[in-house]
């Protein structure tokens, strides 16, 4: 039986010889949460914008729903998309299923939520009085508007880093949409739990040092972004 210490040590070895497996779902996983990432990212923003910014009837409930998706788990948000895609489903003959847009599809869906309720509580924390001044000195509503989302900058990068790393850390969705085939749709976490599953220790330790890089150079990021948005 491998020890832990063989375990981390082949590990070690996975990731300092840049092994062909591990780079594969590593490059995998980071196109699925960019894609999906910037695919939810182009309708949360101006959703949440628009939720902060106007008053309609049942804003409160879809405030709170929106809020409540936060929380949805992954397998049931495969199993949605699962349903759709499927050769049954009023998707199906698109045939997604199994597929790396599938999972993305499935992921743009997971992260919505999350980009949507960041930037509406970003925007509407931003004092009102901004948007008063700016249409004081002359700017249009739509600039005005502007402004608002300018000084709310910070929430919505806070928004679109949340969203990329709950895609790259995700499994639900990507093994119930993607089936977890080798080569075509395998990503990071995907393959932690199977080969866990298959005993093989070491390199699912392998990229699970990956995957917690990842996440480390995605705070680095937003760490350093966070320190140029304040200056």
């Amino acid at each position: 039986m491998q020890t832990i210490g063989d375990a981390l040590r082949n590990a070690l070895h996975l990731v300092l010889t840049l092994d062909p497996g591990v780079r594969e779902y590593a490059l995998r996983s980071l196109l699925i949460a960019t894609v999906a990432t910037g695919v939810a990212s182009l309708i949360g923003i101006p959703l949440g914008v628009f939720i902060a910014e106007r008053d309609f009837r049942g804003r409160r409930a879809v405030v709170t729903i929106t809020n409540t998706l936060l929380a949805l788990p992954t397998v049931v948000v495969g199993l949605v998309v699962y349903t759709f895609l499927s050769r049954s489903g009023p998707l199906g003959g698109l045939h997604l299923l199994f597929t790396v847009p599938g999972i993305m599809i499935g992921e743009v869906f997971l992260v919505l939520p999350i980009v949507t309720a960041f930037t509406l509580s970003a925007v509407a924390r931003t004092d009102r009085d901004v948007r008063t001044t700016a249409l004081a000195l002359g700017a249009s509503p739509t600039q005005a508007l502007r402004t608002v989302v300018s000084e709310s900058r910070f929430g919505v990068l806070a928004a679109i880093i949340a969203a990329y790393g709950r895609v790259v850390s995700e499994v639900g969705v990507a093994t119930i949409v993607g089936g977890n085939a080798d080569r075509f749709t395998r990503t990071m976490t995907t393959s932690i739990v199977l080969n866990v599953d298959m005993g093989n220790f070491g390199l699912a330790l392998g990229i699970g040092i990956v995957l917690l890089t990842i996440s480390l150079s995605i705070n680095v990021v937003f760490q350093s972004l966070q320190g140029g948005t304040a200056e």
